[in-house]
This record gives C-alpha cells, sequence and structure tokens, in this order.
C-alpha cells in the first residue's frame, strides 16, 4: 500500500490529498481486505496520515471455539517523516524514536506497517462470535450455541452455602409480607 507523495512534499503546508483504499494486505501470514479511504495532510515536518479504514478478520470465539468472521474498524492517524530533502536529495536526519513512520528516498510513504500494527491492536483480546455466546459445556463440551446437554447442574460450592441461606430467608420473608397485606 504505498503512495508516492513527491509532489505533496514540495506543496505547501496545509495542501490535503484524499485516496481511496481497496487492497488485500498480508498480515502475519493471513490476507486481509483493506478498504476505506485516508487523508494525507503536508504539514511542516511531513505527511500526516489520517484515515478510516474496515477489514475483517478469522478469528476463533473464546468460549465456543467456533471460527467466525470479525469485522475491525481501523482509525489510523500517523505523521511520516521524509528521509531525504525533497529539494536537493541530502539525506535528513532520522527521527529519535525508532517507532516514527518515514517516507523512503523515493518519496514512498509505505502505509502497510501502519495498518498491520493497527489491525493487530484492533482484535479484541477474549473474541466472541455473538455478545450472547453460550459456550461450550465444561462436562461434556456440547457446544450450547447449537444444543442443550443432558450433564446434570455442576454442585454448589459449599462455601457459599451461608449466602444462599440468607437470600433464601429474605425471600421467604418479602413472601409472608406480601401475604399480609
Amino acid at each position: 500500500m504505498q503512495i508516492n507523495v513527491s509532489q505533496q512534499l514540495k506543496a505547501a503546508i496545509g495542501t490535503e490529498r484524499n485516496y481511496d483504499i481497496d487492497e488485500t494486505i498480508d498480515i502475519d501470514g493471513y490476507n486481509y481486505k483493506v478498504q476505506g479511504s485516508v487523508k494525507l495532510l503536508r504539514t511542516d515536518h511531513g505527511i500526516l496520515v489520517k484515515g478510516e479504514l474496515k477489514t475483517a478478520s478469522e478469528l476463533t470465539c473464546s468460549r465456543c471455539l467456533n471460527q467466525f468472521e470479525c469485522p475491525l474498524k481501523l482509525e489510523i492517524e500517523e505523521e511520516y517523516f521524509p528521509t531525504t530533502d525533497i529539494i536537493s536529495g541530502t539525506p535528513l536526519p532520522t527521527p529519535d524514536d525508532p517507532s516514527t513512520f518515514t517516507i523512503d528516498e523515493r518519496n514512498i510513504l509505505d502505509l502497510t506497517e501502519a495498518i498491520r500494527q493497527y489491525t493487530l491492536l484492533a482484535v479484541p483480546m477474549k473474541p466472541l462470535c455473538q455478545p450472547d455466546c453460550a459456550g461450550l459445556c465444561p462436562t461434556c463440551g456440547t457446544n450450547l450455541n447449537q444444543t442443550r446437554c443432558d450433564c446434570p447442574p455442576e454442585p454448589a460450592d459449599p462455601r457459599w452455602a451461608a449466602l444462599r441461606e440468607l437470600l433464601a430467608d429474605s425471600e421467604s420473608q418479602t413472601k409472608n409480607t406480601k401475604g399480609r397485606e
């Protein structure tokens, strides 16, 4: 996903260019179809890239372990710095921060790494195929989204017995109070 920005680097500060994106990018061995638009803004130091992109990732649900396609929205905002002077062609000092994005010596701005990073950050930590995914039965492993299993319910933890008794007493008092009214 490369854009030649030589003319924009020669332009006045504040010059904008818009680009539509519709490409497939290889991210860690998987092909991602990326679509959207980006705006390139000439700054006093380089090119500011802002954009909204959409893609999707094939993920495994953390509850039921089924594969599903998860849509991802990427809101990119990064500044790219040139490595060579556009007029003289002399090398420019590299930015102090090693994670800074740069424009190569041929004035090509490559969005691939930024899109890769934003995509990896957009993937949910615990992906769910649906918000109310029932998951798997801990006893027999049946996918509870598809069928119910015949496993008996797990016995209650005896450490909670005192609280269950309080709740039962509270409920019986509530019923008795309503019965008198």
